[in-house]
């Protein structure tokens, strides 16, 4: 491979010169297909740290969905419920293999944030990881490997122009990691500090019983934040991310935009959703936009007039007790954060959207208000003392 890779622009097409290289040794990824940009390889090469940490950590087929140098899903396989097959817009897709379904699931985290993202896998692609990525918008992929029928498929999307990246499974970088703003270069040891289920073995709440299925999507979530702009906060189901809160200032705030998008995640599937039929001819990225319309609380009268037109027929709106009924159905959800909850705040929130499970790493000056506050939820809690603040 080479050292150097000519990129086709900046972050934005008015810096004309830009490139990705290394000062020793070869480059350890490989273009396949189409010509990379700055932002495709600040997106696929966090998109690909994260895709091999939850492989190594859980030891399952991983996927991440990235947009703008942050998941908008990531996931581990996972059987598929008829609901959420549905909802993830494969049910009618036969036969996924188990990388398939981690993308599937990683998508469906959000599927109007990851529309046009850039999708990361830990194992070789196969025919129906492509067959999915060529129905969907996406602007490119990494994995360690592909399969010449899915190579084949992927190089035709987009009429040639789709990335498609090869990553050296062997590569491991650097100790210390260096970076430049505004002319000032920053220099740190890399955060090469691996979440695992040894993390969560520190329970400080009442309930201690932390069952398998919690210690996968506790580290699913924690990994995920670890390759989030923080601040962040995650919830995390059923082997995937179902709400990431990214970049705020405020830890409350991110549990609110996270706590937003598992509700979303999980109207999503309410059968009346499920039940609604679209009009032909829509795209499947208009469809996504319909859902979201319909499921906005007070939706304008433009939005409720462009979903309305999207369905045939059109659904009736959920009323807020119906919302709410079903949101209360949302239950044993695992919550992260990348840094100590400062208030309760965070805690009440996480209860709206069916959260059970916590993990943070503490050493907070109101640690005690915390435990407090998932004792009365009747959550467990575990302190990994393990910070993952990304920049």
């Amino acid at each position: 491979m080479p050292n150097e890779i000519p990129l086709r622009y900046g972050m934005n097409p008015h810096q004309k010169a830009a490139r990705i290289f290394t000062a020793e040794g070869d480059l350890p990824v490989e273009v396949l297909s189409g010509a990379p940009g700055f932002i495709n390889m600040c997106d696929a090469l966090n998109a690909w740290a994260l895709v091999k940490e939850l492989k190594a950590a859980l030891g399952l087929p991983a996927s991440a969905s990235f947009k703008h140098v942050s998941p908008a899903g990531a996931a581990v396989t996972a059987p598929l419920s008829d609901a959420e097959a549905k909802a993830f817009f494969v049910h009618d897709m036969a036969d996924l293999s188990p990388l398939a379904v981690a993308y599937a699931r990683a998508r469906g985290a959000d599927r109007m944030s990851s529309f046009g993202d850039f999708a990361a896998f830990s194992d070789r692609v196969d025919r129906t990881v492509a067959d999915l990525l060529a129905r969907e918008v996406s602007d490119g992929c990494i994995a360690p490997a592909y399969d010449d029928d899915a190579l084949a498929i992927l190089r035709e999307k987009r009429g040639g122009k789709y990335l498609v990246l090869a990553m050296d499974t062997d590569f491991e970088p650097p100790e210390t990691e260096t970076r430049m703003v505004y002319g000032v270069t920053l220099e740190q040891t890399r955060n090469a500090a691996l979440f695992g289920p040894e993390l969560l073995a520190n329970i400080v709440t009442k309930k201690k019983d932390l069952p398998e299925t919690a210690v996968r999507d506790l580290v699913v979530g924690s990994i995920t934040l670890k390759y989030t702009q923080s601040n962040s906060v995650a919830f995390a189901a059923g082997g995937q991310a179902i709400g990431i809160g990214a970049g705020q200032q405020s830890r409350v705030h991110c549990t609110r935009l996270a706590g937003s998008k598992a509700d979303t995640w999980w109207l999503r599937q309410h059968p009346r959703i499920l039940e609604a039929t679209f009009k032909d001819g829509l795209s499947r990225a208009e469809m996504n936009n319909a859902i979201d319309q319909y499921l906005l609380r007070d939706p304008t009268p433009l939005e409720e007039r462009q979903w309305r037109e999207a369905f045939d027929p059109a659904p009736e709106p959920l009323s807020a007790e119906e919302r709410a009924d079903w949101i209360a159905k949302l239950g044993g959800v695992s919550l992260a954060s990348d840094a100590f909850f400062p208030f309760r705040d965070s805690i009440d929130r996480a209860a709206q959207s069916g959260a059970a499970y916590v993990v943070q790493p503490g050493n907070s000056a109101r640690d005690d208000v915390v435990i407090a506050a998932c004792d009365e939820h009747g959550m467990v809690m575990a302190f990994s003392n393990l910070r993952l603040f990304h920049h």
